[in-house]
């Protein structure tokens, strides 16, 4: 979503509103193209993506992800005041608060299953033979 916003916020730009912008070195790699990268031109990589295998640790993970999502829309919503940019944003911030709740929930769950005492009832345990 935030591509299909930028990509309508530069569609049309002239040269010199490219340059004004600061985009003119973007320009020349990309064009008016959506290249997923940090606001500091590093590009998007799958290293971003953790995973461990433990599920604790990768909820953990997947809220923090939420957390610092829902802080980046409240960062590009301090730096506009146009509606069509603010609506937006303000769902997406949305959807990562509801997101964090949602692990917060799965968390919970995960916990209290790994915590469950198992007890397996066995019958006719007269002909097994235990080592």
């Amino acid at each position: 979503m935030m591509g299909t916003i930028v990509k309508q916020l530069t569609q049309g730009l002239t040269d010199k509103q490219i340059k004004e912008a600061g985009l003119d070195s973007y320009y020349v790699a990309h064009g008016l193209g959506i290249y997923p990268s940090s606001s500091a031109g590093v590009p998007f990589t799958a290293a971003y993506l953790q995973s461990k295998g433990d599920p604790i640790t990768d909820l953990y993970e997947d809220m923090a992800a939420e957390q610092k999502a829902r802080s980046t829309y409240e960062y590009l919503m301090d730096l506009t005041d146009d509606p069509d940019v603010l609506a937006p944003l303000k769902f997406l911030r949305e959807r990562e608060v509801v997101h964090f709740q949602r692990f917060g929930e799965a968390l919970g769950i995960v916990r209290d299953h790994l915590n469950e005492n198992r007890f397996f009832q066995m019958k006719n345990t007269q002909n097994i033979k235990w080592r």
